[in-house]
């Protein structure tokens, strides 16, 4: 059976990413460090090429290929938070040292990569099965940067 796991490209900060994600999340470690055995376009012999990483249990590689390939929001990771306090802690690291916060819990990091930062009840009240519930759920969220957990409960419960 084919393994199959994403590769991240950076602009020789795979390392860097692969030790900041790491310690972010459980069950999350660096697994082998790839140095180049040749000079490539990306970098001379003996530099880092490639990462092995595990995130949350998944496997990811990151790639130090250059400069010609960015990150963008048609692709994020989610994060599914066992409440506010983990909301709190991923939002504030992902946000430092240069990431933006942005709309209804998305969040860009310092290397430019996007990510939901949400917590799990977020699904349940926008998927309640009241559908004014889950109205008042949903737009209260689409005001929000942080997802805000009291405020979703006090807005799906509001009459």
């Amino acid at each position: 059976m084919p393994t199959l796991y994403p590769c991240l490209w950076f602009d020789g900060q795979a390392e860097e990413a692969a030790e900041f994600y790491t310690s972010l999340l459980p069950d999350s470690h660096v697994d082998r460090v790839w140095r180049s055995p040749a000079d490539t376009p990306s970098g001379a012999a003996g530099v880092v090429l490639t990462v092995d990483f595990t995130l949350a249990g998944q496997r990811l590689q990151g790639l130090n290929g250059g400069p010609e390939f960015r990150f963008n929001e048609a692709v994020s990771f989610v994060i599914e938070c066992d409440g506010q306090a983990e909301v709190d802690r991923l939002w504030d690291a992902l946000t430092a040292d240069g990431g933006e916060p942005g709309p209804c819990g998305w969040v860009k990091d310092r290397f430019g990569l996007s990510w939901q930062v949400v917590p799990r009840e977020l699904n349940e009240l926008v998927g309640d099965s009241d559908p004014q519930r889950a109205r008042r759920a949903m737009e209260a969220m689409l005001k929000m940067g942080k997802i805000e957990v009291t405020e979703l409960r006090r807005a799906a419960d509001a009459a």
